[in-house]
C-alpha cells in the first residue's frame, strides 16, 4: 500500500505494519529490481504482486512482509492455516523445537513506552499457554530484536517469517515517527501483530486486504501451497483478528476466539 493512502487515512485507519528497511542507495534498488521474473516468483509463493517494493536484500510485499532474494528461488511447499471465511493463514515455515522460549529485546534507542507495549504483547501470548513462551530481556542475545526503523521509513512496523530451520524471524522494525502518540494498547497490538509474522502468521484478510484497510479489493491470487481450515471456527467474517492488515487509530486488538484457536492449533 502506498504512503499516500496510509498517511491520508491515519486519523481513522493505521496500517498495522509497513515495509522493511529501504536503502537510499540507487545501486541496491537496481540489484533488486522488480523484474517480471521477480513478480512471477512472488506470485508463485502466494503473495500479492501489487505494489512490490525493492529493499535491501529482497522485496516488500503485502505492506509489511520482507521476502529475501534467496527465498524467490526456494521451492515452497506446505499448508496454509485458514480460519473460517476470514482466512487466517500461516506460512510454510513455522517455529520448531517446541516447547521453546522466545526472548525479545527492545532497543534502548526506542522510547521506554515500547518496552511497556512489548510486555503487554508478551502477556497476551503467554496467557494462551502455548508451547512458545515469550519473555523480554534487557541484555544478551535475543531471539527477536525490536528496534528503530530508518528515519526515512514510510511505514509503521515490519517483520518477516520463520526460517527454513525453524527459527522465528529475528527483527521487528518500528517507525516511531509514523506510530506517533498512539496509546499503549494500540502499540502493543501492532507489536503482537509483528511477532505473529515472526512466528509464522500471515494477515487474516490475506484474500482481500480491503476488508480492514478499505479501498479497492486486493486479492493476492491463487497460491500453490493449499489450505487447512481450523476446526471449530465460524464461517463468518472476523473483524477483530490481531492479524488483520490494518487497525484503527487508538484501537486495542487483543486475541479474539478465532485467534486463540489458530494459535493453539499451531503452537
Amino acid at each position: 500500500m502506498q504512503k499516500s493512502l496510509r498517511l491520508s487515512a491515519l486519523a481513522a485507519l493505521l496500517l498495522i505494519a509497513g515495509i522493511s528497511c529501504k536503502k537510499s542507495a540507487t545501486t541496491s534498488e537496481e540489484i533488486n529490481a522488480v523484474t517480471p521474473s521477480v513478480i512471477n516468483s512472488i506470485k508463485e509463493m502466494g503473495f500479492t504482486t501489487s505494489n512490490i517494493e525493492s529493499t535491501e536484500g529482497g522485496y516488500i510485499v503485502e505492506g509489511d512482509i520482507f521476502i529475501s532474494s534467496s527465498d524467490l528461488s526456494r521451492s515452497m511447499s506446505g499448508s496454509i492455516l485458514r480460519v473460517g471465511q476470514s482466512e487466517q493463514y500461516r506460512t510454510t515455515n513455522l517455529v520448531t523445537g517446541l516447547p521453546r522460549v522466545i526472548s525479545i529485546l527492545v532497543a534502548t534507542s526506542l522510547p521506554a513506552s515500547y518496552a511497556s507495549a512489548t510486555d503487554e504483547a508478551i502477556s497476551r501470548y503467554n496467557a494462551q499457554n502455548l508451547q512458545l513462551t515469550f519473555r523480554r530481556i534487557t541484555s544478551g542475545t535475543p531471539t527477536i530484536t525490536i528496534k528503530d526503523a530508518p528515519k526515512s521509513a514510510r511505514y509503521l512496523a515490519s517483520a518477516g517469517f520463520p526460517t527454513s530451520s525453524g527459527n522465528p524471524y529475528n527483527t521487528v522494525l518500528v517507525a516511531t515517527r509514523q506510530i506517533g502518540t498512539q496509546p499503549l494498547n494500540t502499540v502493543a497490538s501492532i507489536l503482537a501483530h509483528e511477532i505473529g509474522h515472526c512466528i509464522g502468521f500471515r494477515h487474516t484478510d490475506y484474500m482481500d486486504r480491503s476488508y480492514s484497510c478499505g479501498g479497492s479489493t486486493a486479492n493476492e491470487g491463487a497460491s500453490t501451497v493449499g489450505a487447512i481450515q481450523v476446526p471449530g471456527t465460524p464461517a463468518g467474517p472476523d473483524p477483530d483478528s490481531w492479524m488483520l492488515a490494518c487497525i484503527g487509530s487508538g484501537q486495542n486488538r487483543p486475541f479474539n476466539p478465532n485467534d486463540k484457536t489458530a494459535l493453539t492449533y499451531l503452537y
